[in-house]
């Protein structure tokens, strides 16, 4: 794996990005940390790296500032949350493509020789997620395009960026397409949060309060995949190392509905059996969605290794922990 680089990672203080610095510092790399949150609101921080907090990517002179004399750029940033933020929020959303379109120029200006562009799944083709239960989704399938309105089509816009950058510039690029990641130190609540974590804090919620009852969004039965933090970490460098341009799927196959997410975060808990209150005016999203990793492991020969109930359990544990804590986690990183 990668050592002894120099390596700028955009979106560091997000969930991912956090966990990325954590594997790559470890792994002996000098490490650029930057978000454009402010240092509170970083879900985790490290010694020994070069921080940059409330640092704007979509100006273009910061990111000639940061990118200078590395070696290789994560670009990890962009601006969602769960469904409820993605389809609120679509301009919001579309303005990552400034954070990804800078980068590049950066890294032709300064002969920076690979880049790692973070897209979705979002960016495939709605007509094809419209059952529950569907196939997995093959890379091709994101065209025709017709992806997710907003956040969707700011991911597939700034994969064909990344394509025409190395057509043009020789820029090594490295795409993945990540299905639902989810894991600990991650947004939990406000908003932002994705289906995971937000039923995790709901059935954490209701066994302190001795509730009987959870919200969900929808009716319960729309289905997703869902990749656990670590191996999106592994994935993502086993790609960024690898020698394939094009997208790639790093996602899980192990497709549930929403409800049968509920059961396990439910037998987790070792509370009984909640009644669920279906919200079915709030965002949803498609009605199912999982990955095809036939790619994956044919480019990289590697899957994901965490079922989802053993990543459930882990998540569980530490929003649990959290928010017996600090109720909120909107406030709060972890120094390592």
């Amino acid at each position: 794996m990668i050592n002894n680089k120099k390596i700028l990672i955009v979106g560091a203080g997000g969930f991912i990005g956090g966990h990325l610095v954590k594997r790559l510092l470890r792994d002996g790399n000098s490490i650029i940390a930057v978000d454009i949150k402010s240092r509170e609101y970083w879900f985790q921080e490290f010694e020994d790296v070069e921080n940059h907090f409330s640092t704007d990517m979509k100006n273009i002179e910061n990111c000639r500032k940061v990118t200078k004399e590395v070696d290789y750029v994560f670009n990890m940033a962009c601006n969602m949350g769960g469904m409820g933020f993605i389809e609120n929020n679509k301009a919001e959303c579309m303005q990552s493509v400034l954070i990804n379109t800078n980068l590049l120029i950066a890294c032709k200006d300064f002969g920076v020789q690979k880049y790692f562009f973070s897209s979705s799944a979002c960016a495939y083709n709605k007509s094809m997620q419209q059952e529950a239960f569907i196939e997995g989704l093959k890379e091709e399938d994101a065209y025709p395009a017709d992806p997710e309105d907003g956040y969707g089509w700011e991911k597939l816009f700034s994969e064909r960026m990344c394509r025409h950058f190395m057509e043009d510039y020789g820029i090594e690029v490295r795409i993945a397409r990540y299905h639902n990641v989810y894991g600990p130190f991650g947004t939990y609540d406000g908003g932002r949060e994705k289906a995971p974590a937000a039923l995790c804090r709901k059935v954490a919620n209701a066994k302190k309060n001795n509730a009987d009852k959870i919200e969900i969004w929808g009716d319960g039965k729309q289905t997703r995949s869902f990749l656990y933090i670590d191996d999106c970490v592994e994935g993502t460098l086993r790609l960024f190392e690898s020698d394939y341009p094009n997208p790639v799927n790093i996602g899980s196959d192990e497709q549930v509905s929403i409800n049968q997410m509920v059961d396990v975060i439910e037998k987790i808990s070792g509370i009984k059996k909640l009644e669920r209150i279906y919200l079915l005016d709030k965002p949803k999203g498609v009605r199912g969605r999982t990955s095809n990793n036939d790619l994956v492991k044919k480019v990289l020969n590697w899957s994901y290794e965490t079922k989802l109930k053993e990543g459930l359990e882990k998540t569980y544990d530490w929003i649990n922990s959290e928010t017996g804590k600090h109720g909120s986690n909107l406030s709060k990183f972890t120094k390592s």
